[in-house]
């Protein structure tokens, strides 16, 4: 029985194809890194698909403790979830105003947030590193996290007003017949209701915060703050970069994310799906 393209069934066909294909490049690197973690370089370089023909268990030893890999994870673990709250806070707070006032100032203050998408983290390095010279604030968890969440507002703030932007206005008067004012509305309603693409700027905000390099090369000098991106440098020589290890302490490093978004990952879609289209 022949398959009409164009139809139900060849449509079908078609979309498990790609599917399958899109699995199968998704996984490669994975299965890559998994394999190169327990090689040599002479291995690694030489073919990187194959399976090890020792398996250097040795590798994993070496990013525990010669990279301080779970400091490390800890760390970006800290830098991720205060990057992830503050950027909830803010988005959720401004968004609403967004969305919902109309005051002569809302519209030019939206567009200057969104013109940060356009903004290179690049351009921001020389002033935000002067700015922590001046301030004593490098080493400062304290600087680093809202220095990321700056980055990550203009994208949340775009998704999360386009969600509220969907969200009937006569929730808004119900509410207000009841008593409440601003920030119960925010709080007992929408927040609730925007669930999924809370989840979604939480994951984002938090990948960004994790695994962030540029600022924390800068910006941090003490070894026991390091990111997981500034411990991985640790296997880098002037000569030679050991690639096991390296491999090793990538493997032990995605595990937070991979939880994480194995959690969060129907939110997430239902929050991208909800942002793109309904706004």
């Amino acid at each position: 029985m022949k398959v009409k393209p164009g139809s139900p069934r060849g449509n079908s066909v078609v979309a498990y194809v790609f599917a399958v294909f899109w699995s199968a490049i998704t996984i490669m690197p994975l299965l890559t890194t998994l394999l190169s973690s327990f090689k040599s370089n002479p291995e690694i370089f030489s073919n990187m698909l194959t399976l090890p023909q020792k398996w250097l268990f040795r590798n994993y030893y070496d990013a525990l403790f010669g990279a301080n890999i779970l400091r490390s994870i800890i760390n970006s673990m800290i830098l991720g979830l205060g990057t992830s709250l503050v950027v909830i806070i803010v988005s959720m707070l401004a968004s609403y105003v967004f969305s919902r006032k109309n005051h002569f100032f809302v519209k030019p203050l939206y567009l200057l947030f969104l013109t940060g998408l356009m903004l290179p983290v690049h351009t921001a390095i020389i002033p935000l590193s002067k700015i922590a010279a001046g301030l004593k604030l490098i080493d400062s968890y304290l600087y680093l996290i809202p220095v990321y969440a700056a980055f990550q507002l203009p994208q949340a703030i775009f998704l999360a007003t386009a969600y509220i932007n969907s969200i009937s206005r006569e929730l808004d008067e119900a509410a207000t017949i009841d008593g409440c004012n601003m920030f119960s509305i925010l709080y007992h309603i929408f927040v609730p209701i925007s669930a999924p693409i809370i989840s979604t700027i939480a994951v984002l905000s938090f990948v960004y915060g994790y695994s962030e390099l540029i600022f924390s090369i800068i910006l941090l000098t003490d070894k026991n703050k390091f990111p997981v991106s500034r411990a991985l440098m640790f296997f880098t020589g002037e000569r030679v970069t050991r690639m096991g290890p390296v491999f090793a302490a990538i493997i032990i490093a995605v595990i937070p994310m991979i939880t994480l978004y194995i959690i969060f990952h129907e939110k997430v879609q239902k929050g991208m799906v909800a942002g793109a289209v309904k706004g």
